[in-house]
């Protein structure tokens, strides 16, 4: 079968994306650190000329992105899990948001949340704003970044993997989103360059990450102990502790390791924030913040597509399309994570969730940090946290907390909450990268685990040493140009897959009789259900089994390649039909016993799974001929399908 060959072509082919992602890492690392001043020069000038010819293409393309988004979820599309039908979600709701909030930026908010604002405020894109608009326009252009653009690319990436892989049964990687596309040819060498790419726009994009969040550290406590410098050598320090602890959570697992963190990553940053609003002008934090979301809403489609086409400034290169351009880097990372977690979710609850939560967090945490020290600056002349954003992003948290008089013990929250943040993202960063380097293997080794952790520690260290952290996150920002090509491709693939789901669907459901158009005697007999796994049994024994056994006699009689699978063990009964040349998935038809509580006591179901899952049909009670019935009609529709599909989606029992 096609899809057999291709995941035991990935299972072996680690080497094709494993060795040259490490050999152009390792080579374009040790030329930085050898010559980091022409390499930035050479970075900057590469990202400056990307962002001044293909600028429009970056905004068109998250628009693009957005727009898909929202038509999945409204769309009879939302419906589909990510897995076979009724699959359950791996995770509860909120322990699932706690992890892709941590996972995709919550260093992010700690670094900007005080800086952006007051940065917009101090040289606003506009020279002609006044004095009383500002504050406003200011935390609009911060909701504009990091709001429903930002989670779309994030989400698109995440949505398409975890549908392939959860729904197709296709390998958890980048390469998989492309198979409506260019079908097996991604175990070849596009595939392999895709996964190539993301693999190095992921660990530069991490790495430099972990280099500002470690200085970010350091401002904190040099503000609590004066006597503790801001230098490379205690950053370094601090890179090497956390790394530590990084690669302690990667050998304890997922569900012991970044999920507990998560967890405490936002009991922390929610307590943070419930001080810092009380603390600053709460009422007044409230007022802007339900104006400012209203503003963003209403001007989303306007400051969507505004390219400052009228006007020659740098400002749109150096904000708007540098964050698109950086989170584009960061999507290969977060989505692949996003998509480890959301096994169960439907489409449209992993969109909204995706979107709509971590979205109005961000736009509080905004408000209170960002409005908050807009409110110091412009009504109480806070000269104090001016000086300290224009000399260095990573002090303004700190200095804000000084503003305020919170204490030192409010410093050392946040310390540990950046702490916490860091451990994991490079936890969460290893796990996606080992999945990458060896071809979307669900679990990967430990050791592979740990290499990648250590790797991004060693890379973040060597990098502030050398002094090339600016070139490498200018680099990084560079692998965003053809990595969007790859996603607008990813977009038009998800869509041509679930157009040929959505066909299919639509005829399995034509396909099942239901109760409906059973005969009066075995409706009533399907409204008992049986409460002892021996009734079940009979009704296997007698009714069921003989029937499977009949219609696979008549179509081996026709030349059908069928067999007929028991597994006494699980209580299951399977008829599988294989195509010649294995040029198609086999069809599947099977019942399964399934013990269920009903109404405060036990009953048990017979219920049919098919190719793509369990289906919310009950046998029990059925006579032979409405079995039978059943079975041929979803074999029919199931070759219908095929024969007008446009596409060969890769379903697996």
């Amino acid at each position: 079968m096609k899809l057999i060959n291709a995941l035991q072509t990935i299972s072996v082919g680690c080497k094709p994306v494993f060795f040259p992602a490490v050999g152009l890492l390792l080579t374009l690392l040790t030329l930085t650190l050898l010559v980091p001043e022409n390499m930035a020069q050479f970075f900057t000038a590469s990202l400056a000329a990307a962002t001044q010819n293909f600028g429009w293409v970056f905004i068109l393309a998250v628009a693009f992105f957005l727009i898909g988004l929202l038509v999945i979820a409204f769309s009879s599309w939302g419906q589909i899990p990510l897995g076979p039908d009724q699959t359950a979600a791996k995770y509860p709701f909120w322990i699932w948001l706690a992890m892709i909030f941590s996972a995709g930026y919550g260093i992010a908010l700690l670094f900007f949340g005080v800086a952006e604002p007051v940065m917009h405020y101090l040289n606003p894109p506009y020279s002609d704003t006044s004095a009383d608009q500002l504050a406003q326009q200011s935390m609009q252009i911060a909701y504009f970044h990091w709001g429903f653009h930002i989670w779309a690319i994030y989400g698109l990436v995440g949505l398409s993997l975890a549908y392939f892989s959860y729904r197709h049964k296709l390998p958890l990687a980048l390469r998989s989103c492309l198979y409506p596309l260019i079908g097996q040819r991604i175990n070849g060498p596009i595939g392999h360059g895709v996964d190539v790419i993301a693999i190095l726009a992921t660990t530069l994009g991490l790495a430099t990450t972990l280099g500002l969040s470690v200085s970010q550290i350091n401002a904190g406590l040099n503000s609590i102990w004066p006597s503790i410098p801001l230098a490379t050598g205690v950053q370094i320090s601090v890179i090497l502790i956390l790394t530590l602890f990084a690669m302690l959570s990667v050998a304890v697992g997922l569900d012991k390791g970044i999920k507990r963190l998560s967890i405490i990553n936002m009991s922390l940053a929610v307590f943070l924030l419930t001080v810092v609003a009380l603390a600053g002008p709460t009422l007044i934090i409230l007022e802007r913040f339900i104006e400012n979301t209203g503003l963003y809403l209403s001007g989303l489609v306007a400051r969507t597509f505004n390219l400052q086409a009228y006007t020659s400034s740098d400002w749109l290169g150096n904000w708007t399309l540098f964050i698109f351009a950086w989170t584009i880097a960061w999507a290969p990372f977060v989505g692949l994570f996003i998509a480890k977690i959301s096994q169960g979710r439907t489409l449209r609850e992993f969109v909204f969730g995706v979107l709509l939560v971590p979205v109005s967090f961000t736009f509080l945490w905004f408000s209170v940090f960002g409005d908050t020290a807009l409110f110091l600056i412009g009504d109480h002349g806070s000269q104090v946290l001016v000086d300290q954003v224009q000399q260095d992003y990573s002090l303004a948290l700190f200095a804000l907390f000084s503003e305020l008089q919170l204490g030192i013990w409010i410093s050392i929250l946040a310390m540990l909450l950046i702490m916490t943040f860091f451990i994991t993202s490079a936890d969460s960063g290893a796990l996606v990268l080992a999945s990458l380097s060896s071809g979307g293997d669900a679990e990967t080794p430990l050791w592979q685990r740990l290499f990648w952790a250590g790797l991004l520690g060693a890379i973040a260290s060597g990098l502030l040493l050398a002094g090339g952290l600016g070139a490498l996150q200018t680099a990084s920002i560079l692998s965003a140009v053809p990595f969007t090509i790859i996603m607008l491709l990813m977009l038009v693939a998800l869509f041509k897959a679930l157009q040929a789901e959505q066909q299919r669907r639509d005829m399995l459901h034509v396909a099942s009789p239901h109760a409906d158009m059973l005969s009066w005697q075995a409706r009533l007999k399907a409204l008992k259900k049986p409460t002892t796994k021996k009734q079940l049994d009979y009704f296997f024994e007698q009714t069921l089994t003989p029937t499977f056994y009949n219609i696979a006699k008549t179509m081996k009689q026709q030349n059908w390649d069928v067999e007929l699978i028991e597994d006494q063990q699980q209580g299951q009964l399977e008829l599988r039909i294989e195509f010649d040349n294995n040029s198609q998935p086999p069809f599947i038809y099977g019942v399964t016993k399934r013990l269920v509580a009903d109404q405060g006591m036990d009953a048990y179901h017979a219920d049919v799974f098919l190719n793509s899952g369990p289906q919310a049909i009950d046998l029990y009670g059925w006579d032979q001929e409405a079995i039978a019935d059943d079975l041929v009609k979803h074999f029919e529709a199931y070759l219908a399908f095929q024969q007008q599909s446009t596409i060969n989606l890769p379903w697996q029992s």
